[in-house]
């Protein structure tokens, strides 16, 4: 009887581990998923050199597009930050654009491009295809390459339920306080835009999930100023340099 009594209590004593064990399984998988929105967004995001990126999301986005590769994929939304010719390149924007593609951008940039086209200026917050789109102020201090008083813009675009930040050209700005993002993608070319150490400053304020270092590699700065970046943030925050496809 008491050999019984005892191996009815291993059988539970085991069964109630197993339970625990389970119960903790899941829960740190929900931890994690929970946590991954911004990785699943970010397998999404392709740098295509400077301040050129793709988003293939339900539908296909591109940010500045410059340089584009004969036989790009076709675009179903188009965001311009500023009139620049390397952020609004008429070349690039004829290898991907189609008659049913959107455009998005600050007004002195819309008048430039043909089809269908919504201005935006900065604070302004619309929705395009199901996709949140926020205009947030990009703009230099000190130097007058992207002045305050242009319509210049960054944007906050919010993809699947993750936020992502192109800042434009841009220094930091109090601004960026503001900005509330899961994935930044920042300038640290330096010159025209925010230096590494700079870029360092801006992520801190805005304390995004990921952040990707952007505008180096062609006219202006270079991997090592995207390496300096990410070392200066390495034990706080997840800095990724993409390679450029």
């Amino acid at each position: 009887m008491r050999n019984l009594f005892f191996r009815r209590n291993v059988f539970f004593s085991v069964l109630s581990g197993i339970f625990v064990l389970c119960l903790m399984a899941g829960l740190c998988f929900a931890k994690t998923f929970a946590l991954n929105k911004e990785d699943a967004m970010f397998k999404k995001i392709h740098w295509l050199g400077h301040a050129a990126f793709r988003i293939d999301a339900e539908k296909v986005i591109y940010l500045d597009p410059f340089k584009i590769k004969d036989g790009a994929k076709k675009a179903d939304l188009i965001l311009i930050t500023h009139g620049h010719s390397d952020h609004l390149s008429p070349e690039d924007i004829v290898k991907i654009a189609t008659g049913q593609t959107k455009f998005i951008a600050p007004p002195s940039c819309a008048k430039k491009l043909s089809g269908n086209v919504t201005p935006i200026t900065r604070g302004q917050k619309i929705n395009v295809d199901g996709f949140e789109i926020q205009a947030v102020p990009a703009y230099n201090i000190g130097k007058n390459f992207h002045p305050e008083s242009s319509d210049n813009v960054g944007y906050v675009l919010t993809v699947e339920g993750a936020r992502v930040y192109h800042a434009g050209d841009t220094d930091v700005i109090p601004e960026m306080k503001e900005i509330d993002a899961d994935i930044a993608l920042l300038p640290c070319g330096g010159t025209y835009t925010m230096t590494g150490g700079e870029a360092a400053q801006a992520a801190k304020l805005i304390n995004p999930k990921i952040v990707v270092p952007m505008h180096w590699g062609s006219i202006i700065g270079s991997k090592k100023d995207a390496e300096t970046m990410k070392d200066l943030l390495s034990s706080s925050y997840d800095v990724r340099i993409m390679g450029r496809e």
